[in-house]
């Protein structure tokens, strides 16, 4: 029986390899500065918030409206599909945990800051960015 190797599972081309290498590292930068930006985006929404809005009052304003409510349950929702990530990524408990807390609790402000030390440490390897030292 004759195998069929598609060209994705064949170890490419020297020519093919340089141009992979620089897609990478452009695709690499661009995702640096997306997770910086939004980083930002998200530090400057929480000084805005806890430096002119009441937590308590404007969240208790959120939960007297049921879109608020359905707003927050979307958040939450989204933290633990991102913590599954963490928890597939991450070795130790102590680091799941710590990170877990961070997220539930500093919201996408330490999601973002998850993905960019992940990407600093994944050296333009996507599965190393996906799955950190875990292995299929």
């Amino acid at each position: 029986m004759r195998m069929i190797c598609l060209p994705i599972l064949t170890k490419p081309w020297p020519s093919q390899r340089l141009k992979l290498n620089r897609f990478l590292k452009m695709n690499h930068l661009r995702a640096r500065i997306y997770l910086s930006g939004l980083f930002l985006v998200m530090l400057a929404g929480l000084i805005y918030g806890f430096g002119w809005g009441d937590f308590w009052e404007d969240g208790g304003a959120l939960m007297n409206n049921p879109w608020g409510v359905v707003s927050l349950v979307d958040v939450y929702v989204g933290f633990f599909l991102f913590l599954g990530w963490v928890w597939i990524r991450e070795d130790l408990l102590l680091s799941k945990l710590l990170w877990a807390v961070a997220i539930l609790v500093g919201g996408n402000l330490f999601a973002c800051l998850y993905a960019l030390i992940a990407l600093g440490q994944c050296q333009g390897k996507l599965d190393q960015f996906f799955l950190g030292n875990q292995r299929i």
